[in-house]
């Protein structure tokens, strides 16, 4: 039974079904629900155009940086969390692969891992690269950022 609930709720999140408040706090493949969560709330979209089964710079930046303790609990006040994946073995629903592409020719996206930092509207605030920081150093990256 769980796993048909489990399954059910990612078809919801992928589907849009799932409130902007259930997926606050979580990565969202989402563009759209994070847009309007990130206007109501005012918090920044980091927006994270990856490779996440074949970039070894996009799996380092997750590993080090984005599944820590320091950046989540930044993440938690400050940001909505999307993730723009283009995998090369990981099976994905063709609708996402083309939401992700238009995403990618929007934000003229190159190379992974790509992250953006965008409003509520979807404007770029900021673009960010990996660097081989701590997630703190990473944290205080972001926020030196969106200073400018």
């Amino acid at each position: 039974m769980r796993k048909w609930f489990a399954a059910l709720f990612a078809l919801a999140v992928l589907t849009g079904y799932v409130s902007a408040k259930e997926q606050e706090g979580a990565w969202t493949t989402d563009f759209a629900a994070a847009k309007e969560l990130a206007k109501k709330t005012g918090k920044v979209m980091f927006v994270n155009f990856t490779g996440s089964d074949w970039c070894g710079w996009c799996i380092r930046l997750k590993e080090n940086v984005l599944t820590k303790k320091a950046f989540l609990n930044y993440a938690k006040d400050n940001l909505v969390l999307v993730e723009v994946d283009f995998p090369e073995k990981k099976p994905q629903m063709p609708v996402q692969q083309k939401a992700n592409a238009a995403l990618m020719r929007k934000y003229d996206v190159e190379g992974y891992p790509t992250i953006l930092l965008l409003n509520g509207d979807g404007k770029e605030l900021a673009r960010l690269e990996y660097k081989d920081y701590s997630p703190e150093e990473y944290v205080e990256y972001i926020k030196s950022a969106l200073k400018k």
